[in-house]
C-alpha cells in the first residue's frame, strides 16, 4: 500500500505538506506543489487509511444512513440532501438499506416483529469503531423504538418519531401544508371540499386532516364527516372512493398524494368531466406524475432535500456537543412544504359575485 510518505519523497516535499494537500489545508502550499502531489497520488493509487487515521483523532469521519426502503420515493431526495451537506463538511457515508417494502409490500406497517427482524441487527451493528453518529429515514411517518436508552452514538430520525426522547426527529410540516391547500380552495370560492387522505391510523393523514379541519373553521365552514374517505395512498383505492364522494355534492377534493388524484382524474374522465373546467382536484407531494396530469395537478412539494440537509447539520451539532440532547429531549424540527400550483382548480363565483 503506497504511504504519505512515499508520495513526499516521490515529489520533495515533507509528509506534513502531503497531509495537508489531501485534508484541505493547503493555503500556504503553492499550486504547482498542490499539482504535483495531486498528480502523485493519481499515478501511485494511494489510498487514505481510514482505520488508522480514526484510531488517532477517536473519530472515523463516517455518518451511517439507516433507510426502510432506499427505492421508497421520498428516500432519494433525503438522501442527496444528507450527501451534499455531508460533503461539504468532510464527512463520509455508509447505507444500510432495510429493504421493508422490497420484501413485504405494505404488510409490514404494523407488523413490529418484522420490522425488529431486520432493524435490530442492522442497528447494532453500528458502533463508534464504524460511524460517528446516525440518520434514519423511515418510509413512513410513526413512532419508532429502534435506538436503546444506552445507544453509543448521535441518532437524528427524519420522517418519524423515536421513542427515545434523546434522538430529535426532523419531518415535514404536514398541518400546515394542508392547511394551505385547503385554504387556497377556499379562497378560490369552494366550501364543499372532499378529502381522500391515506390510512386511517398513519400520522401524515392524521395531521393532514387536521389541517382541512383548521382551514374550514378558520373560514367559518362547518366540517362534515361524509366528505371524507381513506384509501392506501394508492391510485386505485382513490378511484374506487371518488364515485361515493362526488355523489356528497362537493365542488373540490383534497388527496393526500398524488397518486390518489390521479384516481381522481380517472373517474372524472369517465364521467366526462375535467379537473380544473368541472371540478378541483389538489393533491400532495408533487412527484414528477403531478406536472404531465392533464390538467397539471396543483399539489404541495415535500420538502425531502432540505429534511436531509437539515437533519444532517442537526447530527454533526449533536456529535460536536454530546449533552445537546439531554438539554431539548423530544426535539422535533418541522420543515415547511412549497405550494406548487397549475390548472387542476377552478375559480367558483362567490354568492356576491352571483348578484
Amino acid at each position: 500500500m503506497v504511504t504519505i510518505k512515499e508520495i513526499a519523497r516521490e515529489c520533495n516535499v515533507s509528509a506534513t505538506t502531503v497531509s495537508n494537500i489531501l485534508n484541505g489545508k493547503e493555503h500556504k502550499v503553492s499550486e504547482e506543489t498542490k499539482r504535483r502531489v495531486q498528480e502523485a497520488v493519481l499515478r501511485l493509487g494511494y489510498r487514505p487509511n481510514y482505520m488508522a487515521k480514526g484510531l488517532r483523532t477517536q473519530k472515523t469521519g463516517m455518518i451511517c444512513i439507516v433507510a426502510e426502503d432506499i427505492a421508497q420515493f421520498t428516500t432519494p431526495e433525503i438522501v442527496e440532501g444528507i450527501m451534499g451537506c455531508c460533503e461539504e463538511y468532510g464527512y463520509r457515508i455508509i447505507v444500510k438499506n432495510l429493504r421493508m417494502y422490497a420484501r413485504w409490500g405494505g404488510s409490514w406497517y404494523n407488523d413490529i416483529r418484522a420490522q425488529d427482524s431486520v432493524r435490530n441487527p442492522a442497528i447494532q451493528e453500528i458502533t463508534p469503531m464504524t460511524a460517528d453518529g446516525v440518520l434514519y429515514i423511515a418510509g413512513h411517518a410513526r413512532r419508532i423504538n429502534c435506538f436503546p436508552e444506552d445507544f453509543p452514538l448521535p441518532a437524528v430520525m427524519i420522517h418519524s418519531y423515536a421513542e427515545n426522547p434523546s434522538v430529535p426527529s426532523v419531518l415535514m410540516d404536514d398541518e400546515r401544508a394542508a392547511y394551505e391547500l385547503v385554504s387556497y380552495l377556499i379562497v378560490k370560492g369552494h366550501s364543499r371540499i372532499g378529502v381522500i387522505g391515506g390510512r386511517e391510523d398513519n400520522i401524515h393523514t392524521q395531521k393532514r386532516l387536521l389541517g382541512y379541519q383548521r382551514a374550514l373553521y378558520e373560514h367559518g365552514i362547518l366540517y362534515n364527516p361524509e366528505w371524507i374517505r381513506y384509501a392506501r395512498w394508492d391510485l386505485e383505492s382513490a378511484y374506487r372512493e371518488a364515485e361515493s364522494l362526488l355523489k356528497t355534492g362537493i365542488t373540490a377534493v383534497f388527496c393526500m398524494a398524488d397518486r390518489m388524484a390521479g384516481g381522481v382524474y380517472r373517474y372524472l374522465d369517465e364521467q366526462g368531466m375535467r379537473a380544473g373546467r368541472d371540478f378541483s382536484v389538489v393533491g400532495f407531494d408533487n412527484q414528477d406524475i403531478a406536472e404531465y396530469f392533464v390538467p397539471g395537478l396543483t399539489t404541495m412539494a415535500q420538502p425531502l432535500r432540505e429534511m436531509g440537509r437539515k437533519a444532517a447539520k442537526l447530527l454533526m451539532e449533536r456529535m460536536e456537543h454530546p449533552g445537546t440532547a439531554a438539554q431539548r429531549p423530544h426535539e422535533e424540527i418541522l420543515i415547511p412544504c412549497s405550494f406548487i400550483e397549475r390548472s387542476s382548480v377552478c375559480r367558483l363565483l362567490l354568492p356576491e359575485e352571483n348578484k
